[in-house]
């Protein structure tokens, strides 16, 4: 039952993202950058651990995931770090994808080859 929820619960993520790619002026950028708003926002609230405790993966992969991971990350060192952890807390939340992202896209770099138009 927590995959049936986790595919659900990320499939409407998506579909979301794909009505307001098809129905709407946003780029996918602006898209993007709205999910890891939407995400570090309900965080910053703590609406949004209920949604990756009931959904798994698929409330915390998604870029709305990223977005709370960040809030998560600077509210745990904003209480160990004080002022300081609102500036490394985002960053070491989330270092995993951050480097991962990174890392993919420098073997994908490697790997394929650009055409030009």
């Amino acid at each position: 039952m927590e995959y049936l929820w986790a595919f659900i619960i990320g499939g409407l993520l998506c579909a979301v993202g794909q009505l307001l790619i098809d129905y709407t002026k946003l780029t996918p950028a602006r898209i993007l950058v709205t999910y890891v708003v939407a995400g570090v926002v309900l965080g910053a609230f703590e609406i949004y651990r209920p949604l990756i405790d009931f959904a798994g993966a698929g409330a915390a992969v998604p870029l709305t995931g990223f977005g709370n991971a960040l809030a998560e990350g600077v509210r745990e060192a904003i209480d160990t770090k004080g002022f300081l952890g609102v500036f490394t807390g985002g960053l070491s939340a989330a270092s995993a994808g951050i480097t991962a992202a990174m890392v993919f896209g420098l073997i994908m770099g490697v790997c394929c080859k650009s055409k030009d138009k």
